[in-house]
């Protein structure tokens, strides 16, 4: 992230790869004015180069902002809304993120209430255009209609900590989305942190702990679909029972018993 009036430049030219990379982009851009999502000011076109500039996000990212803070439960109603509001714009308009965590929530204080800001679209994939196949008795039938939650992506991308159980495999919809929005919203709560192995770091994020291993929750529940998570975690925890079985429906095992983000957005207004 680079402040405004500041930018971002890498030699494009001669690349068949990177020219491939910059039509995916622009198709991700044309959806990416909104409020809870990076706002692009401006990026100049140049014969050779790229160029962003983009908006800076004075509160730094979720994991700065919530863990330079005491806790408090206003902010977390708050962001808990404003993140799924902003995966359900994303759902509406085709585009599974991928890559959803705490680095790529980023803070804007401009307004003075703190604004969600989703960022890094670098491994989302745009759905439109495509069609699905659904059954009608014995037949199957071509539905050009866009159904995000049945298109079956293969790419096992992500970061360990937040990626669903399917996610693992190399076979999952949208409903990974949900799965590491659930993971981020019950680590935001109760403050559970690790330390990254590569950049030290203290981050957010919710774990399976085997003997002096911790595992992320995705493949932990791959390893053993029966698992009964613990939510919450701490004995003295602050959550409410509407938002403990919310979580519990968004990390569920078998992604058909997430809700998608619609339902998800009816869900937490209920909840917060």
């Amino acid at each position: 992230m680079i402040s405004e009036g500041s930018c971002d430049t890498a030699d494009w030219s001669n690349d068949t790869e990177n020219a491939a990379l910059i039509t995916g982009i622009n198709d991700i851009l044309q959806y990416i004015r909104i409020e809870h999502g990076e706002r692009i000011l401006g990026y100049p076109e140049e014969p050779c180069y790229l160029w962003f500039v983009m908006e800076f996000c004075d509160g730094g990212d979720l994991n700065q902002y919530i863990l330079s803070r005491r806790p408090d439960p206003w902010t977390n109603r708050s962001f808990m809304k404003q993140m799924t509001s902003a995966v359900a714009f994303l759902h509406k308009n085709n585009i599974v993120h991928r890559d959803l965590k705490p680095d790529n929530i980023l803070i804007s204080q401009k307004s003075g209430d703190p604004v969600i800001k989703v960022a890094d679209f670098g491994l989302s994939k745009v759905c439109a255009g495509l069609s699905c196949m659904e059954s009608e008795g014995d037949n199957q039938v071509n539905k050009n209609m866009v159904n995000i939650n049945k298109f079956w992506l293969s790419s096992a991308c992500g970061s360990d900590f937040y990626m669903a159980p399917e996610v693992w495999e190399g076979h999952y919809t949208a409903k990974a989305d949900i799965f590491a929005l659930g993971i981020i919203i019950w680590a935001m709560i109760e403050r559970i942190t690790f330390i990254d192995a590569e950049s030290k770091r203290e981050l957010l994020g919710t774990y399976v702990r085997q003997g002096t291993e911790i595992v992320p929750v995705g493949e932990a529940l791959l390893e053993n679909p029966k698992m009964v998570l613990n939510i919450p975690q701490k004995t003295r925890s602050i959550m409410s029972e509407g938002v403990k079985r919310l979580l519990q429906d968004m990390l569920a095992v078998n992604p058909q018993d997430r809700p998608d983000a619609s339902q998800l957005e009816v869900r937490m207004d209920q909840v917060t």
